[in-house]
């Protein structure tokens, strides 16, 4: 609106200083709500115990100390942090029907969100090349996955998470948010909220550009080499035995990756023309609560050393019981 008071003109704007937002999650009936309710709070329980379980069978497990293991226990860390940063929010939401979030608080959950995000897609990079390493170059695997190479890997992981995840953030608190502020999604992520931005959102999407496709190309890029010489490498091996046990090596860490992958594609990657706001919200709850419940049961059940490692430690504490 423009203003002339004889002297200067002065342009009023009509921006509204959004202090909340309200999140709406999955509409539906109460009985709906109610059952998605009891079964993501299965999950979450779920999550937080495989999760923690691997982290301190890693940990107090001598077989487990070396670097495939050490990065497992990484990315069940991640796993905890994505998990808690959205499910008991989404829980709050799916019982009331919607809830708000204050401004404060949906920029920090899409700080960790995104953060927790990133760190995951470069500790998967990394553990896709130890795997490269095992398999390809055997002889050399203990000169190169020192201990060095694996803590300053995890280091740089963390750092690149937080970084990027601070740079995304810093921009998007700063929109003008006018009208509406009601977000239909289970958590505050970029796209809904760039959506309900009154801004210009150019630099935003210039800097996602910019910084955001560097973060998951190069990560996927080392995953895509790693095991394009891997499965050279195995088809190399005469014995369909030996192809078998090869590969049965780095089996849990690719359908990790896979279901990881295709989600984060699927949501951030590929065109969105056709897709409504429930399959977005469907796809979203693949990577942010389906696969953190996931990835402790795909490395347990597939993983000979982590189901030893159990079976150890049920043993010892129903030995301990019966004395």
């Amino acid at each position: 609106m423009v203003i002339d008071n004889g002297k200067n003109i002065m342009l009023v704007t009509n921006l509204t200083v959004v202090t909340e937002f309200l999140l709406l999650g999955f509409q539906g009936s109460q009985l709906l709500r109610n059952i998605l309710f009891l079964l993501f709070l299965v999950v979450f329980v779920v999550t937080i115990c495989g999760n923690l379980l691997i982290i301190t069978l890693v940990s107090t497990t001598k077989n487990l100390h070396n670097p495939m293991y050490y990065f497992i226990s990484q990315l069940s860390i991640s796993d905890i942090l994505l998990s808690t940063n959205i499910v008991p929010n989404l829980l709050h939401i799916l019982l009331n029907n919607g809830g708000t979030i204050s401004f404060i608080g949906c920029m920090t959950q899409f700080y960790f969100f995104d953060c927790t995000v990133a760190l995951e897609c470069f500790l998967l990079a990394v553990m896709s090349y130890d795997r490269y390493v095992a398999i390809c170059n055997p002889l050399r695997y203990t000169s190169i996955m020192t201990n060095i190479f694996c803590v300053t890997s995890i280091i740089i992981s963390w750092l690149i998470g937080n970084v990027l995840s601070f740079i995304n953030m810093i921009p998007t608190s700063k929109l003008n948010f006018c009208g509406s502020n009601i977000i239909d999604h289970l958590f505050c992520d970029l796209v809904p909220l760039l959506d309900l931005s009154c801004s210009d959102t150019f630099f935003i999407h210039l800097e996602i550009f910019v910084l955001g496709a560097p973060s998951v190309m190069v990560p996927t890029s080392i995953i895509v080499v790693s095991y394009t010489y891997i499965v050279i490498s195995v088809l190399r091996i005469p014995s369909s035995t030996g192809r078998q046990k090869a590969f049965s090596t780095c089996s849990s860490h690719l359908i990790v990756v896979s279901i990881f992958y295709w989600t984060i594609f699927s949501v951030y990657v590929f065109p969105k023309r056709e897709k409504t706001w429930v399959s977005s919200k469907i796809l979203s709850l693949l990577y942010t609560v389906i696969t953190p419940f996931i990835n402790p049961i795909i490395y347990s059940l597939r993983n000979k050393d982590i189901k030893k490692a159990v079976q150890q430690t049920l043993h010892k504490h129903t030995s301990r019981n019966k004395h």
